[in-house]
């Protein structure tokens, strides 16, 4: 009898608490799907083991050109992940311009 009567009182309990929660999240416009979110953390370290075999192999190699070998071997991430990760290992390459010729001076 004490049970079916504590398990009634603990359902009831859950019933306020989520009575509660929802108030309050009304009262600061949340939704209770935000209350709830828990970020997943991701984990780039396979990311930046693999970036960095490839460049180290091909050391002028771009984002693009590594980006492509990525797939090639069967990787499905985010262009956008992998660039990230690409300049947190800062793997950026220095973008040359083309020097500029001085024009020639006409003859005489």
């Amino acid at each position: 009898m004490k049970l079916v009567l504590s398990l009634g009182y603990l359902q009831g309990y859950k019933k306020v608490i989520l009575l509660l929660i929802e108030m309050s999240c009304a009262i600061i416009g949340l939704s209770r799907r935000a209350y709830y979110y828990q970020p997943k953390l991701q984990d780039d370290s396979v990311i930046m083991s693999v970036l960095s075999a490839i460049t180290d192999k091909h050391l002028r190699w771009g984002f693009p050109k590594c980006f492509n070998r990525l797939r090639k071997l069967g990787y499905k991430w985010n262009h956008k992940r992998v660039y990230r990760v690409y300049c947190e290992l800062k793997l950026n390459l220095r973008v040359k311009c083309k020097q500029r010729i001085s024009p020639r001076s006409p003859e005489r």
